[in-house]
C-alpha cells in the first residue's frame, strides 16, 4: 500500500497575516485542491492523509467533498513545524503501508507522473526525493550585501516534494529525530541523520512552491499550459 501525505498546515506568514495560502484561489480552484487531485489521479497512490492547520479541518472537509477525492482517508490537525506536521500525518498511516509520499499542499503543479517516479525511486531504493539542479550562480554572503565567494555549483540541486520513501526508514527517521530533538525542514533531512542514503528524483522548475503572491500568477499561468 502506497499512502500519500499532504502537508498544508504552514502559517503563510509571507503572505500576510490571517491569510492561509492553501485555501486562496488559483483559476478555477483552491491551491490546496490541485495537489490533492493530483495525488487522486496517480494510480501508484492508494490512500492519502491531509494535514492542515486546526481552524481548517472543516474548510478541508468541504474541499474534499465538492473535489471528489475519495482516496483522502483522515484530515488532521498540524503542529507547530513542519516536522510536527509531518509527524502528525506519518502517525496515520496505516501499519500496512510499504511506501510514503510527502508532499506540501503549497506546490500545486506536482504530476501523477511525478509522483510515480518518486514512489519508483523508492521501492528500488528506499527514497525517491523531486529535486531540479541548480542553474544559477550562487553566491555567499557572510555579512551584509558583500560577497564573500562563489559556490561551486556543480554538485548542487534544489530539493522539492514529494519526497517518497519506504514507511518502516520514514518512520525510523523521525523517530531519531524526535529522540534528539533536531528540527529538520525535510523528509530527506530526517533520514540522512540515520546515514541512508537519499536518492533524488529528476524533476522540473515548474514545480514550484507558492510562497508569495507572485508565485499564484506563476502556477496560473503554468496550469494553463
Amino acid at each position: 500500500m502506497n499512502v500519500g501525505v499532504i502537508v498544508a498546515a504552514g502559517k503563510s506568514e509571507r503572505m500576510g497575516e490571517g491569510i492561509d495560502k492553501a485555501f486562496l484561489n488559483l483559476g478555477t480552484k483552491p491551491v490546496l485542491a490541485w495537489s490533492l487531485l493530483a495525488f487522486e489521479r496517480c494510480p501508484d497512490i492508494e490512500a492519502v492523509i491531509l494535514v492542515v492547520r486546526k481552524d481548517r479541518l472543516e474548510a478541508a472537509r468541504g474541499l474534499i467533498q465538492i473535489f471528489g477525492c475519495t482516496k483522502v482517508r483522515e484530515i488532521v490537525p498540524g503542529g507547530a513545524t513542519r516536522q510536527d506536521s509531518v509527524m502528525a500525518g506519518l502517525a496515520e498511516v496505516p501499519e500496512k503501508a510499504s511506501l510514503v509520499a510527502v508532499h506540501d499542499g503549497a506546490r500545486p503543479c506536482v504530476t501523477p507522473e511525478l509522483i510515480s517516479e518518486t514512489l519508483k525511486s523508492a521501492k528500488r531504493y528506499g527514497s525517491g526525493v523531486a529535486a531540479i539542479k541548480v542553474t544559477d550562480t550562487l553566491k555567499e554572503v557572510s555579512r551584509g550585501m558583500v560577497v564573500s565567494r562563489t559556490v561551486d555549483r556543480s554538485k548542487l540541486w534544489a530539493v522539492q516534494t514529494p519526497q517518497s520513501f519506504q514507511a518502516r526508514l520514514l518512520r525510523a527517521a523521525y523517530a531519531l529525530v524526535r529522540e534528539q530533538k533536531a528540527l529538520v525542514t525535510d523528509e530527506a533531512s530526517a533520514v540522512e541523520r540515520l546515514g541512508k542514503p537519499v536518492h533524488l528524483v529528476p524533476s522540473s522548475p515548474s514545480n514550484l512552491k507558492i510562497t508569495t503572491t507572485d508565485d499564484l500568477v506563476v502556477a496560473e499561468a503554468l496550469l494553463k499550459s
